[in-house]
């Protein structure tokens, strides 16, 4: 080889050779400027005149280097010195899968292991744009740790781009290149023997190849010649596997090598949900009995004289048989429910627990979205009531009424992080999985999605095919990016002023380092909508607009994001666009079933709109999600007083109560409520209570109570006490109610009418609290509502 041990090659230092291919020279080196060994693929000197050749490794850095995927080699550079063209890529250690198979055949559990691997990782790439295009046992290694990388994705091109000019020469010149026969000629598929630019799925047919070799110790198609190995590949059907080859296994296989593109699996996430099946047991019976008839054809004549001869009984009803086999009809399968606990911070510094919230989290939303069919999961609100709990799995399982818990813990030492997770049965406290994962920072969503696909596993869980192509190719995360994005879900969860303003800023943080990271964006929707609820230091229109475009765009980058439509069916309420937002609420509940948030503030919008019976089962479908939610409990109340119900609803806010004394909102709609109700004495201890939460001064609260209660008594109108300025005492939307229990009418619409032009929804929405009721003919009112589109309050 032509580099000495010692020399330099721009900041690489050449330490030993490793290897030579038809695509370069390969050497260990040590990049100066990082400290760190790497694999140097430097163009042979043969070809170093040749500009097509130095244009194809060139070509091979700029299409690797934009995949970023644990199962890939990553590509750190590419540059030239001295004539030299080099690419400088991640030094991976262990043997390729050609050098294993020279033992034989792999055991069973392991080609499915590494077919898992491998699909994940054709999969990323495929979902980036790049096909691999030589893909084969010699191009990926094992590690020492049991896990697949696939190197050189040097014949690769992009997707939908014009083919190179020697994409159907590649082909015919290997037939004649010396060793084709037992290299790249064995793996192609027979599209590309004809000629035909490769793709996603002449891909999938070598990895089909490349399963068959290692389960079998053999490939599938042989010849003693070039010519004999395309006749073989494009005629012949593979030779049969052996015996002890699952027929699971087999017919998955078998589907990679069909010859027609339209039989053969269209995506490789479709290959790895299928090995993931065969892994779980759980893969379709008819597959492997097609399989199986296919190889035996004796089975078929069995086959159908048994069917025959059970129909004829059946026919007959002979021992009853007919109702036994339709009678009942099929079993529908068990819903499970599960509860996702805050994993624990093993890192020792209570400065990362958001990070380690941030993976319940994301947990929860990964799962959520399996099968919400036969998987509930609870919501984030309700687990994190159990952080740092010393109740036994036996009693959270009974008071979240779940049969599933998974717990665990996360450790962050640099850019590195490693999780173990189980997933115990409540029943019993049985372990029912367990496994541990460790992964670059970068990588974090993929091992989100190997938990995930575990846990599916576990449950035999059936993944819908969105869901198999969600989870075999999540997206790299920018670390950066990625701890601003959590940060600013921690600041979320608080729903403070100076939270959301926190978090807002560590959204807009995570965007900037990663304009692609769409999840950010959603809660940059969230901010935006929020703040001004809260705060009357934030203009609604322009708040409202920043939602908007926050939210489009994340849908942009990811249209299967339930959050985002969420977030614009609140922005539309809030602008009282009622049919679009019951159109963005109903997409985000199709989208993503689990998200309670979504039932929530539908909920919520049904009860302003008088469509009481809806909005309850809305309220108390989000709750089923999130049962310890103490927003969600508050507002079940509200849903309960605007359905005409005031004492249920004063009830049901007691009772949240009681789930969260300091919770400062609670007590505020509580003494609303009260006012409504004209029980002014309970009204000033829940007003009182709610100051000294939120340290305002309840001296102040008890006098405005005082003064109202005095209204009330005489009917004579009452001035705010001296000393008080209402405005900075109570929030925005409780003024309009204080004015009117202190009998100021007119200042109380003054009040909701500014509100209105403002557009503080907040304050103006609580024109359909109780207290207004005695307004409901006054044609100030009755304009409001009218221009809102805010349904009359009913009495009982």
């Amino acid at each position: 080889m032509g580099l000495a041990a010692g020399s330099r090659l721009g900041p690489y230092e050449i330490l030993a050779a490793i290897g030579a291919g038809g695509m370069g020279e390969v050497y260990k080196a040590r990049d100066t400027r990082l400290e760190r060994d790497v694999a140097l693929k430097v163009l042979p000197a043969p070809a170093l005149t040749d500009p097509t050749a130095r244009a194809r490794l060139v070509r091979e850095a700029q299409l690797a280097s934009k995949l970023n995927h644990p199962h890939i080699c990553t590509i750190y550079d590419v540059g030239e010195e001295g004539g030299h063209t080099y690419i400088g890529m991640e030094l991976v250690e262990g043997q390729t899968l050609s050098a294993r198979l020279q033992g034989g055949a792999l055991p069973i559990d392991d080609v499915v292991r590494y077919g898992q691997q491998l699909a994940s990782a054709l999969a990323h790439a495929h979902a980036r744009g790049v096909v691999h295009r030589d893909f084969k046992s010699a191009n990926v290694v094992v590690t020492p740790e049991g896990r697949v990388k696939v190197l050189d994705f040097g014949l690769a091109r992009r997707l939908g781009g014009d083919a190179l000019a020697d994409d159907a020469t590649m082909s015919r010149q290997t037939l004649t290149e010396p060793g084709a026969v037992a290299g790249t000629l064995a793996y192609m598929a027979p599209e590309q023997l004809q000629g035909q630019p490769a793709d996603a799925r002449s891909d999938i047919w070598s990895l089909g190849v490349t399963l068959y070799e290692v389960v079998a110790g053999a490939r599938p198609f042989q010849g003693q010649s070039g010519f004999e190995l395309t006749s073989a590949i494009m005629s012949e059907a593979p030779r049969p596997l052996p015996s002890q080859v699952p027929a699971e296994l087999g017919a998955v296989i078998e589907r990679c090598l069909e010859k027609e593109l339209g039989k053969r699996y269209q995506q490789a996430g479709e290959v790895q949900a299928a090995l993931e099946a065969v892994l779980a047991g759980n893969l379709a019976p008819w597959v492997a009995w097609r399989y199986r008839l296919a190889r035996h054809r004796w089975l078929v004549w069995v086959t159908a004289l048994s069917v025959a001869i059970v129909a004829i009984l059946a026919g007959l009803d002979v021992g009853g048989l007919r109702k036994r086999l339709v009678g009942a009809g099929p079993a529908a399968p068990r819903a499970i429910r599960l509860a996702v606990l805050p994993f624990a911070n093993l890192t020792g510094d209570p400065g990362q627990e958001y990070f380690s919230d941030g993976l319940t989290e994301e947990m929860i939303v990964q799962l959520g979205r399996l099968d919400p069919a036969r998987l509930s999961v609870i919501a984030r609100t309700s687990a994190m009531v159990y952080k740092r709990t010393e109740k036994k799995i036996e009693q959270i399982g009974r008071e979240l009424g779940v049969t599933y818990v998974l717990e665990g813990s996360a450790r962050r030492q640099g850019e590195r992080v490693r999780i173990v997770a189980q997933l115990i049965r409540v029943q019993d406290q049985a372990q029912q999985w367990a496994d541990s994962y460790e992964r670059e920072l970068k990588d974090i969503l993929a091992l989100q999605s190997d938990v995930a696909k575990g846990i599916a596993r576990s449950l035999a869980i059936k993944l819908i095919p969105a869901e198999q192509a969600r989870l075999a190719a999540p997206r790299v995360v920018q670390p950066e990016a990625y701890e601003q994005y959590q940060l600013g879900r921690y600041n979320l969860a608080e729903r403070t002023v100076p939270s959301l303003k926190d978090a807002r800023t560590h959204f807009e943080r995570a965007v900037a380092l990663d304009p692609g990271y769409a999840t950010a964006y959603v809660g940059l929707a969230e901010v935006h909508a929020l703040l001004p609820f809260f705060s009357r230091d934030e203009p609604p229109a322009a708040s409202q607009a920043r939602a908007i475009t926050a939210a489009n765009r994340a849908l942009a980058l990811d249209p299967s994001l339930g959050q985002a439509h969420a977030a614009l069916g609140m922005v539309e309420e809030f602008r009282f666009r009622w049919d679009e937002a019951e159109k963005h609420f109903r997409r985000a509940i199709e989208l993503d079933p689990g998200y309670a948030t979504a039932h929530h503030w539908y909920a919520d919008m049904l009860a302003r709109r008088g469509r009481s019976a809806e909005a309850l089962d809305a309220i108390r479908k989000a709750l089923e999600l999130d049962p310890l939610s103490t927003i969600m409990n508050q507002d079940l109340g509200f849903v309960l007083t605007l359905a005409g119900q005031q004492e249920a609803g004063i009830k049901q806010y007691e009772r949240t109560l009681e789930l969260d004394p300091a919770f400062p909102a609670t007590w505020m709609v509580l003494a609303d409520a009260l006012l409504g109700a004209g029980r002014f004495s309970e009204a000033a201890r829940a007003l009182s209570r709610w100051a000294e939460l939120t340290g305002n001064d309840p001296v102040k609260i008890r006098q405005l109570a005082e003064v109202a209660e005095e209204y009330a008594r005489s009917g004579t109108p009452q001035s705010v006490p001296v000393g008080i300025d209402l405005a900075r005492t109570v929030p925005p939307y409780v003024l309009p109610s204080l004015y009117l229990a202190l009998g100021q009418k007119e200042r109380a619409l003054d009040e909701l009418e500014r509100c209105f032009e403002q557009g503080f929804f907040s304050g103006v929405s609580t024109i359909l609290n109780p207290i207004f009721y005695s307004l409901r003919t006054n044609h100030r009112y009755q304009a409001l509502l009218q221009n809102t589109g805010l349904a009359l309050p009913r009495t009982k």
